[in-house]
């Protein structure tokens, strides 16, 4: 089985920035997962959003490189959501509690409504 390098690019939507993931998050990710982490915070995005609709496989070191951007976010007081994520992936953020903090989403456009109607929610300045 040929390993399917990974590669994120960040995109910047109304609701936040999100991350498009690709391949295998494994811990020849860390670098390029870091770096596109470091672009979204950039503008300080309320929210960052996960898309893992291309990612292939995440191994135990891929779970604990999300977990430390899930400190990270925590740390700025940032929402982090996922979305994309097959059966299997829902089950194991299920399993290690990662859905407990990390909101999961079937896909792009559930998030930014769930997101959009967070914004609308919170109480004015």
């Amino acid at each position: 089985m040929a390993v399917k390098h990974f590669e994120a690019e960040v995109r910047r939507e109304p609701s936040g920035a999100v991350l498009d993931l690709r391949g295998e998050i494994n811990g020849f990710a860390q670098e390029a997962l870091d770096a596109a982490y470091a672009e979204a915070e950039k503008e300080n995005p309320g929210a960052i959003l996960l898309n893992f609709e291309e990612v292939d496989y995440i191994n135990s070191t891929g779970i604990a490189l999300i977990v430390g951007l899930l400190a990270r976010a925590r740390a700025a007081k940032r929402d982090l959501s996922a979305y994309g994520l097959s059966e299997h992936y829902v089950e194991i953020f299920n399993i290690t509690r990662l859905s407990d903090f990390v909101n999961v989403f079937p896909d792009e456009r559930s998030a930014m409504g769930d997101r959009r109607q967070q914004e609308n929610l919170k109480p004015e300045a």
